[in-house]
């Protein structure tokens, strides 16, 4: 069987070059294709129940078990009233909004959903919902819980057998607050390490995810007679398919590999995870030759469910489906057509619902389409025993402890196998006992650094030194392991000093992101960059032996740091015990080393910050470190210095466009009046006609005076030399923030725009301080892919006042708009 893919366009993306607009049509042959067999035969009594109860369900309950909304858009009196399958909280998202919910909190929010799922009073059968979360390095967004290495480093330590004990672990505190469907693991094979999602990935090489695919997934759901049983969870894979191997590395962007790689590279996680059990998959955002996944039938009907066999269900990605030509958020008959059996859909669910009735009514959408996708989410529900399990609050495992000694174990052990020993000039590793110690960087008492994105929240940038009950340190845990070996420890963040030490540990490295937030045009270490050389270079000219620690997401050139260090470890991000990497550093009483380096490379290092694509099958394979690599303490090997040179220019966070009195990522400021040229803002005092001024503030250094002078129409725009793509975060419902003070009485109209919609916020404007939040899904109609303004504003009125910070920013309460 042959299946015709179609062409399609690919939007623009500030800051790389643009792929083709129009891609030549691309055939699929899922005979080609490699295939999988589930362990997980279909159960004729299972499938003869699913029948009867498919006979005895509405159109509307059959609907409602193909859409899960999310908790901020979502209440249990709707669960009742809609019929909805599942729910899942996402990144940031707690029972109300308490980041440091208890299991009590936890418990009681799932327990009124599930009972609203069960009401009798609307409900022709019984189904009771599933409960979604992204547990991706341990249950992440619960206060208390294990915080595992991210995926890069678990690759790293080249152990399957400790992947599947992390599973395990993560499925037992995910079933403490009472859920049962883990968003994991994600099983891409990152190719080029600008993407902001490479942390996910176990590796660059298909055979280590493959291996990696399997193990966890047997840890999250059971094995043989543990399968899916009181302690296990429903696992993801994620993301079908390959959301590794965009060009230019562009989260959610357009993957342009041939099909033998794609059935060979990206898809070679699927085969292992199919064959260890796993019940559901999910779709990823990315596109294959210009089509959509969430539109690419031939992919997810014909190769995996057909030629893969895969009989669970297909789930779609955060309001992926709105990106597809020819769907919106609340209208997508495309996807759930091509073979999407639940829409994830956070916020216009109810908009979704109504209309996919009228769809199914018209023939849009057959019913035998909607009964498939209905089946296979019955089937996961009853393999899982959510069909007759008890409610949440009175099943066996709800309520146990998380954080756990044991569970923290194996996550102290998972950083010791991870770390990856990159230099050790002088056998500076391991410290000796008694040795003067002193830490010093970022990241050396920052537990925020070290557990990264989708931790307790999405982007995990927000968390404090209080976010952590339990979690040690990288400087704590030195601290414990020194003082037991007769050592001291001094803690100075800028590498200060009153008593030379004898050997210095400096912690830096990338801060907190997830997703497209964490995209590079590059891969130079951008975060902390000069700060790191500053610091490493006084403590060389004091003559103070230093031992680098990198904390980061990816492979990245730090030469000129790793230069002026005698010896450099790559953490990557380790997680909640940073004892684990004391365990590794220092000697025990007796001189000899704890424990050895066990890490190894799995991802190749770049020798330059534009070296990317960089894999060990490339052609001129030239890295710095090869994969693979990684000294242990019986090789006493000297690294020559290494070549050096100047990195590209240094960026903010991606969606930061003024702060400090900066633009920033290439934005700036225009303003203007109708029908006169628009004047660039160039840090001096600048005026467009006589509506408009801008100036650096006389209040405050760091802030952009803007003044009205109410003599006609005049605005600003923040925008780059090209239209921007925002789309990204106009899917993820990210807001418009601004930091402002008003000068005075606000004025009677005053629009916020983005692109070519204009909101009005007169409303929220008052004199003094002002903090405006506005959720991009606001501005309805604008075509964020081609985004000319990214922030504006405009009034005929008079208005005065202090810009100092405008951006993107997560959505963590759900979208309001200005209107409303």
């Amino acid at each position: 069987m042959i299946a015709a893919i179609g062409a399609g366009s690919v939007g623009a993306y500030a800051q790389t070059p643009q792929a083709p607009a129009q891609l030549a049509p691309m055939l699929v042959h899922p005979e080609k294709w490699p295939t999988a067999r589930s362990p997980i035969a279909l159960d004729p009594a299972i499938e003869t129940k699913i029948t009867d109860i498919l006979k005895q369900m509405t159109l509307e309950e059959k609907v409602g078990q193909t859409l899960q909304p999310e908790i901020r858009w979502v209440k249990p009196d709707d669960i009742r009233d809609y019929h909805i399958g599942s729910v899942e909280n996402g990144g940031g998202s707690f029972p109300k909004g308490d980041k440091h919910a208890t299991l009590q909190n936890w418990v009681d929010m799932i327990q009124s959903y599930w009972e609203a799922s069960i009401d009798p009073r609307v409900n022709h059968v019984r189904i009771p919902l599933m409960w979604a979360v992204d547990a991706v390095h341990g249950h992440n967004n619960v206060f208390g819980a294990t915080i595992f290495p991210h995926n890069i480093g678990l690759g790293a330590a080249h152990d399957p057998a400790l992947i599947t004990r992390i599973g395990a672990a993560t499925a037992a505190e995910v079933r403490s607050t009472g859920m049962d469907w883990a968003f994991a693991p994600t099983i891409a094979v990152a190719r080029d390490d600008r993407w902001g999602r490479t942390y996910e990935s176990y590796s660059e090489n298909p055979r280590i995810v493959a291996d990696y695919a399997g193990a966890v997934v047997k840890g999250l759901e059971g094995n043989g007679a543990t399968f899916l049983d009181k302690d296990h969870v429903s696992a993801t894979a994620k993301h079908f398919l390959g959301d590794g191997s965009t060009d230019y590395g562009r989260d959610q962007g357009n993957s342009l590999v041939s099909e033998k790689e794609l059935s060979t590279v990206d898809a070679a996680g699927y085969v292992t995870a199919i064959d260890a059990g796993v019940q559901t998959v999910m779709a990823s955002y990315s596109s294959w030759h210009g089509i959509k996944m969430h539109a690419n039938k031939a992919l997810m009907t014909d190769v995996l469910k057909t030629r893969m066999g895969f009989d669970g269900l297909i789930i779609g990605d955060w309001n992926a489906h709105s990106q597809i030509p020819g769907c919106t958020l609340s209208d997508c008959s495309i996807a759930f057509n091509a073979g999407v059996d639940v829409f994830n859909v956070p916020t216009d669910w109810k908009a979704l619902y109504h209309n996919m009735i009228h769809e199914v009514q018209s023939g849009e959408i057959t019913m035998a389409r909607l009964d498939d996708a209905v089946r296979r989410v019955l089937r996961v529900k009853f393999r899982a025993g959510i069909m007759t399990e008890a409610a949440p609050k009175d099943r066996p495992n709800t309520f146990k402890p998380i954080g756990t000694l044991e569970h923290r174990a194996v996550a102290r052990e998972a950083v010791q196998k991870s770390l990856v020993l990159l230099k050790n000039n002088g056998s500076l590793l391991p410290i000796k006992p008694g040795a003067r110690i002193l830490v010093a960087g970022e990241g050396a008492d920052n537990v925020a650094m070290q557990t990264g994105g989708w931790t307790l929240s999405w982007q995990g940038n927000d968390n404090g030194p209080g976010e952590f009950p339990g979690a040690t340190s990288l400087y704590h845990g030195i601290e414990a392991e020194a003082k037991g070996a007769g050592g001291t420890v001094t803690l100075s963040a800028d590498g200060s000093f009153t008593t030379k030490p004898d050997v210095a540990i400096v912690v830096f490295g990338e801060t907190p992101y997830a997703e497209y937030m964490g995209d590079q045009t590059d891969v130079a270490l951008h975060h902390g960059n000069n700060e790191s050389l500053a610091l490493l270079k006084r403590l060389k000219a004091q003559g103070v032996p230093v031992v680098s620690v990198l904390l980061s997401g990816r492979p990245v050139y730090v030469n000129p740091q790793i230069n002026l260090s005698d010896a450099f470890v790559a953490a990557f991000l380790p997680g909640s015990e940073g004892a684990g990497v004391a365990d590794v550093l220092l000697a025990g009483r007796d001189g000899k080393p704890q424990h050895d380096f066990r890490g190894k490379l799995s991802f190749s290092w770049p020798k330059r910050p534009d070296q990317t694509p960089l894999n060990v099958s490339d052609a001129n394979y030239d890295p710095q470190f090869a994969y693979g690599f990684g000294l242990i303490y019986a090789q006493h090997a000297k690294t020559a210095r290494l070549p050096e040179v100047k990195t590209s220019v240094q960026y903010g966070d991606k969606d930061v466009y003024f702060t400090k009195g900066i633009f920033w990522n290439g934005y700036g400021l225009s303003l203007g009046a109708p029908g006169t040229t628009r004047i660039n803002y160039t840090g001096k005092p600048v005026t467009a006609g006589t509506a408009i001024t801008a100036a650096p503030s006389p209040r405050d250094p760091k802030a952009l005076h803007l003044a009205w002078s109410g003599k006609g129409e005049g605005g600003i725009d923040i925008a780059a030399a090209a239209p921007s793509d925002i789309s990204r975060e106009a899917n993820g419902s990210m807001l418009v923030s601004l930091t402002l003070t008003v000068n005075g009485p606000p004025p009677s109209s005053v629009q916020l725009v983005v692109g070519d919609t204009a909101l009005p916020i007169a409303k929220l404007l008052h004199a003094g301080a002002n903090h405006i939040e506005v959720g991009l899904p606001c501005f309805v109609g604008q075509d964020f892919e081609k985004a000319h303004t990214v922030i504006g504003l405009k009034t005929d009125g008079k208005l005065d006042l202090d810009l100092i910070d405008a951006r993107l920013v997560e959505n963590k309460a759900g979208t309001t708009c200005p209107a409303n």
